[in-house]
């Protein structure tokens, strides 16, 4: 299996809609930095908890702090460590970022990238889902902000437009 490095983001979505074992069981282990951990633990609120508990996520830190100063700019502390840690770890890894211009600068770093809707494609294609669009509804019933243009290609893809 490829390693995969997830942001705070996709972690808090997909645990909030109670689809964080998907991570799990399409990749095996997860890594996520220290950062990430920070951010996902600061709020104590039952995705806080869950994330704790799971023995498939590993936490990650950075080799090189310094090599951070580089992308504070426009992105988050997570995000910076996700893809100082994806640079780190090699060609063989995704990583799963739902930030525009972290998306972006992840991109053009040669980093592959999805987003959560992307791992929901990918989890109805392996079957382990049935709907991504009930956990589009979902995920927008949790707060969480899904463009109508993404959505409809997205399920244009997976054949529930």
């Amino acid at each position: 299996m490829r390693d995969v490095i997830v942001n705070s983001t996709p972690m808090i979505i997909l645990s909030k809609i109670g689809m964080l074992d998907i991570l799990h069981k399409m990749y095996g282990n997860v890594i996520i930095p220290q950062a990430v951990f920070d951010e996902v633990t600061v709020k104590d609120d039952s995705a806080c908890h869950t994330i704790k508990a799971l023995e498939w996520v590993n936490v990650r830190s950075i080799a090189s702090q310094d090599d951070r100063r580089m992308y504070k700019a426009k992105l988050h502390a997570g995000e910076v460590e996700v893809m100082i840690l994806a640079q780190e770890l090699g060609e063989n890894v995704l990583t799963v970022i739902d930030d525009n211009a972290a998306r972006k600068t992840a991109r053009y770093l040669g980093i592959k990238v999805t987003g959560t809707v992307g791992v929901l494609m990918k989890a109805k294609k392996l079957g382990y889902i049935d709907s991504v669009k009930k956990c589009i509804a979902m995920m927008r019933r949790a707060g969480f902000y899904v463009g109508t243009d993404l959505e409809r290609v997205a399920l244009d893809i997976v054949g529930e437009a």
